[in-house]
């Protein structure tokens, strides 16, 4: 093939435009990427090579070399792994196939323009190589393919590259980075050497550079001709823990998150019995952009045996926890495992059902200590995942009962960090329920007329206003014994926390209102199931709740947002028959405004709970006619 000229697709162009003339914090980790592409190039020809060995050629044993050149100011990653066509250097150096290309360019647009750390987050890695090179030069032969069908792609990061056909007796592929002025520093074996400790150490293929020794000379150190591996060259997660410093476990999570941060917790164990595999799994500090895409799930890798086989392998991870990062190896599954065998194996389902044990483990270890500096790191993962968390209480039977004591809510005891078991441990004596009120915000729910009586009692009352909180309470039905019951759902009932008196005081207003009830129940007519007297109000006049059975208001209004139809539940007006504007709906003088009064109640009251008016200008005429009325 003679040279031909490609133009890169749009989105390339303007990712290398941010890339020249953005990216200039944290240079060195364009040898992360670059190091870390080589290394996957190897494991994805162990992998071709279990069904044809054949593609090893006369090269059975897998590397990756560095080297750079002073004079000629460059610097190439060699590698000897699956190699590309022609075809494929054109489609996976000049486009962009993966998704989230578009968040990248915005964060770089953004505030974060300045860190290069965020390339890797994105399949674009191979791209960093233009922050400290004004040309890069790839020569690639794919394994398997005869010599004189080598490729060299070539550019200069401007908008347009060249491919063409070369001879290459070696497989794989050679990136060459020819750097531009001001870059001199990488070209060094001290400064390489430290780029590949900290960020590739735990790869576990050989990095070689060529040792050097004094030229006296030249007054410098040169390169000879021997080669020597300048990482450890061992998978870190087949390590003993005890020869694993925490600063190695950081910079390995680092690595395969593209996390600056450090992680919230980890964990690092090896499962023996039926199913053998090794874990070693992060929880992060902060959530990753794409946390509420479902379908995105690239956390957990997995390898057989040390040989890798894939990134996002969802079967090993609950939905729940997709936002866990880490490594699991196993000893039984076969090389040769596909998505489809993972979802039906034995071996998968109880590693599995040991991942998620182990990472419930983790923050419980975290969420229980008594140290304050753990109660805000748990108190900022909440913050975080929370929500996410709560997905769990539907889709994992068997944890139940762990997640539900790992929640954390507002209440109206305590704006944040709230657990079942301290709200069980404030319970008052002779309560029975675990009592919640669902809203949009944090600001409605305190508001809320509905926990009058519990304020007023001392009684405290848990403030959901995630909006997976409906959904989670569809399946949390109770904690150690307690039921979970909406103080805005079915007539209150304190039980036990209502004395005697009090109870015969209700009874004694409910009979001596039930003319008022049966007046504002015809003069309301359809646009109520029910009015009646109620107890849970203290200082307002009526207050609007759903039978026990019905969806509650604040769901209906999800549903509706997210264009969902929901079942159709008529509301109860409850009165307060102390309050002085329900005394006036009954007083003689109210008589001749009692329509208006009544349905001024009934849609204050409904717009106290987060509702909307059918019909918000009859509402304004209303209140127009009551006050020139006096």
């Amino acid at each position: 093939m003679s040279k031909q000229t490609h133009s890169f697709q749009a989105e390339v162009q303007q990712i290398l435009h941010l890339v020249t003339h953005s990216l200039y914090s944290n240079k060195e980790i364009f040898l992360r990427e670059l190091v870390s592409n080589a290394s996957d190039a190897c494991d994805k020809l162990r992998f071709e090579a279990l069904d044809n060995a054949a593609l090893y050629e006369d090269q059975p044993n897998l590397e990756l070399r560095v080297l750079f050149d002073a004079e000629a100011k460059t610097i190439t990653i060699r590698d000897n792994g699956i190699g590309m066509s022609a075809e494929e250097a054109v489609a996976h150096l000049g486009t962009i196939a993966k998704s989230g290309t578009r968040e990248f360019m915005a964060r770089l647009e953004g505030d974060q323009k300045k860190d290069a750390n965020l390339i890797g987050q994105f399949g674009v890695g191979f791209y960093s190589g233009f922050i400290v090179a004004d040309r890069m030069t790839v020569e690639t032969r794919r394994a398997g393919a005869p010599a004189d069908q080598g490729v060299r792609w070539s550019s200069t990061g401007s908008g347009d590259f060249e491919v063409e056909t070369i001879d290459k007796p070696g497989r794989g592929t050679d990136v060459i980075l020819h750097l531009r002025e001001g870059e001199e520093e990488f070209l060094s074996a001290w400064k390489l050497k430290s780029i590949i400790g900290k960020y590739s150490d735990h790869i576990s293929l050989p990095i070689l550079m060529r040792k050097e020794t004094w030229d006296e000379e030249k007054k410098a150190q040169v390169p000879t001709d021997e080669w020597e591996t300048v990482n450890k060259a061992a998978a870190l997660w087949t390590r003993s823990k005890s020869d694993i410093t925490d600063a190695e476990y950081q910079d390995f999570y680092k690595q395969i998150s593209y996390d600056q941060q450090a992680p919230l917790a980890y964990t690092h164990n090896r499962v023996e019995g039926r199913t053998e595999y090794t874990q070693l799994l992060y929880v992060p500090a902060k959530a990753p952009f794409d946390l509420w895409n479902r379908d995105k799930r690239g956390g957990v890798k997995l390898y057989v045996k040390r040989v890798f086989i894939m990134d996002d392998a969802e079967a090993l991870m609950p939905v729940y926890l997709r936002f866990v990062k880490g490594v699991i190896d196993s000893a039984d599954l076969p090389l040769n495992v596909s998505r489809e065998l993972l979802q039906e194996s034995r071996d998968v389902k109880a590693i599995r059902e040991g991942s998620t044990k182990r990472v419930l483990s983790m923050l419980e270890d975290v969420a229980n200590s008594d140290e304050p500096s753990q109660k805000d790191k748990y108190a900022a993962f909440w913050k975080e995942f929370g929500q996410v968390l709560k997905e769990g209480i539907g889709e994992d039977f068997a944890n139940r009962e762990r997640l539900a004591k790992l929640f954390r809510f507002a209440s109206t005891h305590a704006d944040e960090g709230v657990s079942l078991a301290d709200y069980v441990s404030r319970m008052k004596e002779g309560q029975d329920a675990v009592y919640y009120i669902t809203a949009d915000s944090l600001a409605a729910a305190k508001g809320s007329p509905q926990l009058e009586i519990f304020r007023k009692k001392g009684i405290e009352v848990l403030l959901l206003v995630d909006r997976v909180d409906e959904w989670m309470l569809s399946h949390l039905y109770e904690f150690e014994g307690h039921a979970l019951t909406s103080v805005a759902k079915g007539a209150v009932d304190l039980g036990k926390l209502q004395d005697e008196d009090e109870k015969k005081a209700a009874e004694q207003a409910a009979e001596a209102s039930k003319p008022l009830v049966d007046k504002l129940k015809a003069s309301l007519g359809e646009r109520v199931k029910d009015v009646r007297v109620t107890t849970r109000l203290v200082d307002s006049p009526a207050c609007v709740v759903v039978d026990e059975g019905d969806v509650s208001a604040h769901l209906a209004r999800m549903l509706k947002a997210a264009g969902q139809e929901a079942p159709k539940a008529q509301p109860i007006l409850e009165i307060n028959p102390q309050h002085a504007l329900v005394r006036r709906l009954d007083a003689p003088e109210g008589a001749e405004q009692f329509d208006d009064l009544a349905a001024l109640l009934f849609e204050q009251a409904l717009l106290a709970e987060g509702g909307q008016l059918e019909d918000p200008s009859a509402f304004v005429r209303r209140i127009s006619r009551l006050l020139v009325g006096g």
